[in-house]
């Protein structure tokens, strides 16, 4: 039986490889815009190394928040974290797996077009996962960037969402799977409560199973 565990945003690198997942996605917003120090980039590295060492490869969008980033330019990650470029949606293949994963970087802090209409339609045979920063619907009470709608990711064909930039964890819809999946720790004092990410587990006929990792 093929199974797919996928791990959304960072997650706990112990727990990634502890869970034996195929690979982990991170939705954007993997640093702040305002960050100075390479302590976070180098130690981000350095956990990206041990997945590597492991066998699971991560999946990275840029979102408003590490858009403009330099220590992403000046600190390259490891081989294994495979980021999408910001000038156009683009398509990755896990050939092993029968994955495609669809997904545009921010190319600024304040991206107010809707992406998600420029991606690309479904790869037959495959697994679809589409990754996208984005407020959709536009209600939540963080900025509008990248706004689309339900409708609009449902027409894609897609079978999984997986979303960030809202920092609530929420289950949108299950036909198809959209998920925002929260992050794993507040950005400030008013981000209360539990944090957590999502483990993903996909059947070889195609059932989907979505599990909190705390």
């Amino acid at each position: 039986v093929r199974v797919l565990r996928t791990m959304q945003f960072s997650a706990d690198r112990n727990a990634a490889i502890a869970e034996k997942v195929n690979f982990v996605i991170i939705s954007g917003d993997l640093y702040d815009t305002g960050l100075k120090s390479f302590e976070s980039a180098l130690f981000f590295n350095k956990e990206m190394a041990r997945l590597k060492d492991a066998g699971i490869d991560v999946y990275l969008i840029h979102g408003n928040h590490d858009a403009a980033s330099k220590l992403i330019k000046q600190i390259r990650p490891p081989r294994n974290v495979k980021i999408f470029r910001a000038t156009e949606p683009q398509t990755m293949l896990n050939e092993e797996l029968k994955v495609a994963i669809h997904g545009q970087s921010f190319a600024t802090p304040e991206v107010t077009e809707d992406l998600a209409s420029k991606y690309p339609v479904p790869i037959p045979d495959y697994f679809n996962i589409g990754v996208l920063h984005t407020n959709l619907g536009g209600v939540s009470e963080h900025a509008n960037y990248a706004p689309c709608s339900l409708q609009t990711l449902k027409s894609k064909g897609y079978q999984y969402w997986a979303l960030g930039h809202v920092h609530n964890g929420e289950i949108l819809c299950t036909d198809p799977y959209v998920v925002y999946p929260g992050n794993i720790q507040g950005r400030n004092g008013r981000e209360q409560g539990e944090k957590s990410c999502e483990l993903v587990t996909v059947s070889e006929t195609g059932t989907i199973s979505v599990e909190k990792v705390f």
